[in-house]
């Protein structure tokens, strides 16, 4: 069987799959979760074991540390995994909620509910615990999921995907109701993207250039999510510790994942106070600095800033910083360069707050916080399948509802429409 027809027969079992978990209960759902969750603990040792030899494979290959630091499951991670899980059972089941019933002049009675999207499709990189997390939201709401994980995680998601469907089936579930696509073959992926009869939505996460081509080549219908090139903005009032702290977390905390920040904007009244300070933290923990003309004349040590360099996400520890002149040259520094996921102003100024929360245009703008918070569940939504930079359907975190569709329904006592 060619790639192009296993990968077809995937879709069709999905489809059937899809069916089925649109009308299971909420409770036969958690049981599969929480399965799940108990066989990812009984499997830690066996899961890291294999993992390595995933870990060993990208070393050899010479996988960046991000890229490295994203792949690794360590015993935190797999017990993280299973945690989150149990945390989706906890969150309130969205599928079948009624959202609204107005009763028309001519006594039909119209309404809407939540239901599943159907199948999912996932295309992403590196990180193996993303197949898990994934596959809890769908289930929770309902879809079916198509997993097509990276080449340097091949072994790691195979592993995982057979537990999940273990853990499913124990529950009366289909197993196809996960399934990842068997072969590391590249042509995998343009098959989904014109999976149309099977996928009802692709979602990539990964890196920009993983994220471009998807929508790009796509016919499925695509949610963008992930390229987080972040700002933080110290305004000219800001509490210099505060700046301080928050600054070097948004950076500094994960720098491997998409709401870290990449680019430091400073107003030019406060620089020559602030830059020092955060620069020798910087350097203290081997972050790279690449500034302007004006941040490299008060450290002179910074390297120079390139134009790609704004536009950069590193997913690393470099960060880009620019002197601005107001809050207006930040604002438009943000429009131009900044990718829509998470910005940030350090002020004490509650117009200037104000004026950036109205102004900025992305899926989460914050006030005197890291753009760490860009989480599901940080936001209090359980886990996610990602962080949507688009407008439709959803943005920002997608948790279970961004997983749903509604449908119209109306009940009548025998209406006939007359023209």
């Amino acid at each position: 069987m060619s790639v192009k027809e296993e990968v077809i027969a995937q879709g069709e079992k999905a489809k059937e799959a899809s069916r089925v978990l649109a009308n299971t209960s909420t409770d036969i759902k958690n049981k599969a979760l929480l399965n799940i969750a108990r066989k990812l603990e009984e499997s830690l040792k066996k899961i890291i074991s294999i993992n390595a030899e995933d870990m060993s494979a990208g070393e050899k290959a010479g996988l960046a540390k991000a890229l490295l630091n994203r792949l690794e499951l360590n015993e935190k991670r797999i017990n993280g995994m299973a945690k989150g899980l149990r945390e989706v059972v906890q969150l309130e089941d969205p599928v079948g909620e009624v959202i609204g019933i107005k009763k028309r002049p001519n006594g039909l009675e119209v309404g809407k509910i939540r239901v599943p999207l159907g199948v999912i499709g996932i295309i992403y990189e590196a990180r193996p615990n993303v197949t898990v997390d994934v596959a809890g939201l769908c289930l929770k709401a309902g879809n079916a999921v198509l997993l097509r994980g990276g080449s340097e995680a091949f072994n790691s998601n195979q592993v995982l995907t057979k537990i999940i469907q273990e853990a499913i089936v124990e529950e009366g579930l289909p197993g196809e109701s996960v399934q990842l696509v068997g072969t590391t073959d590249r042509s995998a992926v343009e098959v989904m993207f014109k999976l149309n009869d099977y996928l009802d939505v692709l979602i990539p996460r990964g890196g920009v250039g993983l994220i471009k081509r998807v929508v790009q080549e796509s016919s499925v219908p695509v949610i963008e999510t992930g390229v987080g090139n972040c700002h933080v903005y110290v305004d000219s009032s800001a509490d210099i510790d505060m700046a301080l702290k928050i600054v070097y977390n948004a950076k500094t905390d994960y720098p491997a994942v998409c709401n870290a920040a990449e680019t430091l904007l400073i107003h030019k009244d406060i620089a020559e106070k602030f830059l020092p300070v955060i620069s020798k933290k910087f350097y203290e923990n081997n972050v790279e600095l690449r500034g302007c003309l004006l941040s490299r004349k008060i450290i002179p040590d910074i390297k120079e800033a390139t134009e790609d360099d704004w536009y950069e996400e590193y997913l690393d520890y470099i960060m880009a910083v620019k002197i601005v002149d107001d809050i207006d040259d930040a604002i438009n520094h943000i429009y131009k360069y900044g990718s829509k996921h998470s910005e940030s102003i350090v002020t004490s100024s509650y117009n200037d707050a104000n004026k950036f929360l109205k102004e900025v245009d992305a899926a989460a703008v914050y006030v005197n916080a890291s753009t760490r918070f860009t989480d599901g569940g940080e936001f209090g939504m359980g886990a996610e399948i990602g962080i949507s930079t688009q407008k439709l359907h959803a943005r920002g975190p997608m948790g279970l509802k961004e997983l749903t569709s509604t449908k119209f329904i109306i009940r009548g006592q025998g209406q006939i429409r007359e023209t």
